[in-house]
């Protein structure tokens, strides 16, 4: 298998596979990390970076499943990786999101914050096929503390008050990133899967650059997709 690089997009060619897959993350050292561990697993997986935060990923996203459909070659699944905070995970520890949530789309009111369904529009989580979740947690190893929701923020958090707030908020969540739901929002306006694998390189809450793992998590991620390519690769909606 070759893999092939052209204006930011890593390209995994060979012989045919069961589905095409496109993964998205934020910036070219989570693509390369990406593409490493596909360096010996199936073809038909195609990994961009789209840009850092919620727009970009959606626009990124949307942008590569719009070009591949018109090509006659769509893809089948969309997946948001990378690396993250986690809320209780350790750096270098792997994640699967069984729900993709948006954290602060809404509007702040005297009474607290309300998420931007409560004002009656829009939508806040995508939830990711179960078959896949289980898949993709078995072919990790992850026990069941290692599956729930990742939250998409715009701004990432760095105070302890701030991670204890999201953590009420959303007491299933067990990261946070900057692109899943934009990844899921194009994903769902063009009718594709989704799914959302992280590996943690520091702690939510107050930032502390000198406790950032991000080689480990890095080096994770590289391992995630090796194990993780077969599963992508075979799953079907159908």
């Amino acid at each position: 298998m070759v893999v092939q690089a052209q204006e930011g997009l890593l390209t995994s060619t060979g012989s045919p596979a069961a589905a095409r897959v496109l993964v998205a993350t934020a910036v070219p050292a989570e693509r390369d990390a990406v593409a490493q561990g596909l360096l010996d697993a199936h073809p038909a997986v195609d990994v961009v970076a789209v840009g850092v935060g919620p727009a970009a990923a959606a626009a990124g996203t949307a942008t590569a499943l719009t070009t591949a459909a018109l090509a006659g070659r769509p893809y089948t699944l969309a997946v948001s990786a990378g690396i993250g905070g986690g809320f209780t995970a350790p750096p270098g520890a792997l994640l699967v999101a069984d729900a993709i949530t948006v954290a602060d789309l809404g509007a702040e009111t005297p009474e607290g914050f309300l998420p931007v369904t409560e004002l009656g529009f829009g939508t806040v989580t995508h939830r990711p096929p179960a078959s896949l979740v289980r898949d993709l947690a078995a072919a990790l190893s992850l026990d069941a503390a290692a599956v729930g929701t990742v939250l998409t923020v715009s701004t990432v958090t760095g105070t302890a008050d701030r991670a204890a707030l999201l953590a009420q908020r959303h007491p299933g969540a067990v990261a946070e990133a900057m692109e899943g739901f934009g990844v899921a929002e194009a994903a769902a306006a063009h009718g594709v899967p989704v799914a959302e694998i992280r590996a943690v390189s520091n702690a939510v809450g107050p930032r502390d650059r000198a406790a950032w793992r991000i080689g480990d998590a890095l080096a994770a991620l590289t391992d995630a997709f090796g194990k993780s390519a077969p599963v992508l690769t075979s799953w079907s909606s159908s």
